[in-house]
């Protein structure tokens, strides 16, 4: 996988960038919470839980992982909600990808596919979905046929996402969109 900087931690951006359900949990914590805190969400998950693998999130008793996501710091403003996200995402990725989640892309026949895959993962609707296929091909470079159709704007050049991170300077970038965004849309 890539070196990806999007927690702005290295030891959370070094967990993003060699453990694919980390980065899709990253993704999935993405919601209501600064962007580079949801993707360090992982890190902390490991460092309490003591791994990431999906088929062992997935296996934990409810209550005791959603203490450990909720423990401050919590991975999630909405810890307990979303540890309950983060297992259900786990089991689907146990059951229709062999607990392997870099299959949801590496797998993929086209964008369409890729976009699919991705949809159907719980806690990840189209405009996730579509900044999610966008992360894959932008930042780690698998670009099925039509990608560029399925995510829209995100696949543009520019600081729209997620995908766009690559450093501190970028970031900052996508924020000042996300805020121009936000502004125009209250102006109607």
């Amino acid at each position: 996988m890539a070196n990806l900087q999007i927690a702005q931690d290295p030891a959370a951006d070094e967990l993003l960038s060699t453990d694919a359900f980390a980065l899709l949990t990253g993704m999935l914590l993405d919601q209501q919470f600064p962007m580079e805190r949801a993707f360090a969400g992982p890190a902390k998950i490991r460092d309490r839980f003591g791994t990431m693998d999906p088929a062992a999130i997935a296996a934990a008793e409810p209550e005791a992982f959603a203490d450990l996501c909720a423990t401050p710091p919590a991975i999630h403003r909405y810890g307990r909600s979303m540890a309950g996200r983060v297992q259900a995402l786990a089991q689907v990725v146990v059951d229709d990808y062999d607990g392997s989640a870099e299959r949801i892309w590496t797998e993929a026949a086209s964008g369409a596919d890729l976009f699919a895959r991705v949809r159907a993962l719980p806690g990840f609707g189209d405009q996730k979905a579509k900044i999610f296929t966008a992360l894959v091909a932008k930042q780690l470079g698998i670009r099925p046929p039509g990608w560029t159709k399925v995510v829209g704007d995100y696949g543009k050049v520019g600081y729209r996402s997620v995908a766009d991170v690559i450093d501190p300077e970028s970031l900052q970038k996508v924020r000042e969109f996300k805020k121009a965004a936000k502004a125009a849309a209250k102006q109607g």
